[in-house]
């Protein structure tokens, strides 16, 4: 049974979160086996929860008749071990249709993404965030990035009138708005970095009470992604200074060397450690020999290569 809204934020707010790379065949086709192995093998790492079909995930090359197999295969896997978080978007109506779908499939939530293209107006985003709460018992948490950015007033109207809205997920990098939210709306949503890379920013979300990010790096080195969450939760300051130097700066080095490589060098790490999860789906591109090197030689420096693929 799927968790009621309640007991969905405060598993969220418990832990690390991460969202899942989807398992691509070499025909570009899911690859139903391989993701569900990955799921088998993420779920026994103790994440807090996990996001399918998300951003990481690809959601926004997934067709429909492929997204409720993908929420549905995550949910069969991870059951009684690990909350399913599923990510919606697009325009109104096929973000409704959906969340309906991941309902269906057993989904502990939603996470909305942007929708697509336009810039909407405060109202509107209030009316279409409404839309699909209306259509769930799920909980919902909200995407604040790129065209998508809510104003501390309007996620307090959302909060108000739709009582299963349990989170607000920052991806935008905006202090100012984040204290605002914050100040607004207290602990009636639980809040959850998502900037890429999300280490990078986590010690300054801490201090504004965020107690929780999704981890892109959880996709292949697990266990390095949890040592830097518990050395964050208790303030050991040496050990997250020495995984940003170290391991973290140089991986965005290379992650902002081609557009689209927050996604392409999460699949690439999965590929370097033994977990392959197939190549990215245009427009996006694949790591090119050189920067795969690289990024092997980061991983191994932590020691992790093996460890983390066991």
């Amino acid at each position: 049974m799927a968790s009621t809204p309640e007991e969905l934020k405060l598993q969220v707010g418990s832990g690390l979160l991460s969202f899942p790379v989807t398992d691509f065949a070499p025909d570009l086709s899911f690859d139903r086996d391989g993701y569900a192995a990955r799921l088998d093998w993420l779920g026994g790492y103790g994440a807090a929860a996990l996001f399918a079909a998300g951003g990481t995930g690809e959601m926004f090359s997934l067709t429909p008749g492929e997204y409720p197999a993908i929420v549905e295969t995550a949910v069969q896997v991870c059951r009684g071990r690990t909350p399913i978080i599923a990510g919606v978007g697009y325009g109104t109506r096929l973000a409704v249709e959906m969340a309906a779908a991941a309902e269906a499939a057993g989904a502990d939530g939603l996470l909305v993404l942007p929708q697509y293209l336009i810039t909407a107006e405060q109202e509107g985003l209030f009316r279409h965030i409404k839309a699909i709460c209306d259509a769930v018992k799920i909980g919902v948490i909200v995407y604040n990035r790129d065209n998508c950015l809510f104003a501390a007033e309007t996620v307090a109207r959302l909060a108000e009138a739709c009582p299963n809205l349990i989170g607000y997920k920052d991806g935008s990098g905006d202090i100012e708005r984040m204290v605002r939210v914050r100040r607004r709306l207290g602990d009636r949503v639980v809040y959850v970095g998502g900037l890429p890379t999300a280490e990078v920013y986590a010690e300054a979300y801490d201090a504004m009470g965020v107690t929780t990010y999704s981890s892109a790096v959880f996709n292949f080195i697990p266990e390095t992604a949890l040592t830097f969450y518990a050395a964050l939760r208790r303030g050991d300051g040496e050990t997250v200074g020495r995984l940003l130097t170290d391991f973290f700066l140089p991986y965005i080095a290379i992650r902002d060397e081609a557009k689209g490589y927050a996604v392409s060098i999460v699949k690439a790490g999965a590929r370097l450690v033994g977990r392959d999860a197939g190549p990215v789906r245009p427009p996006l591109l694949d790591l090119n020999p050189d920067q795969l090197d690289r990024l092997g030689t980061l991983i191994r420096s932590l020691g992790a290569g093996s460890a983390n693929a066991a």
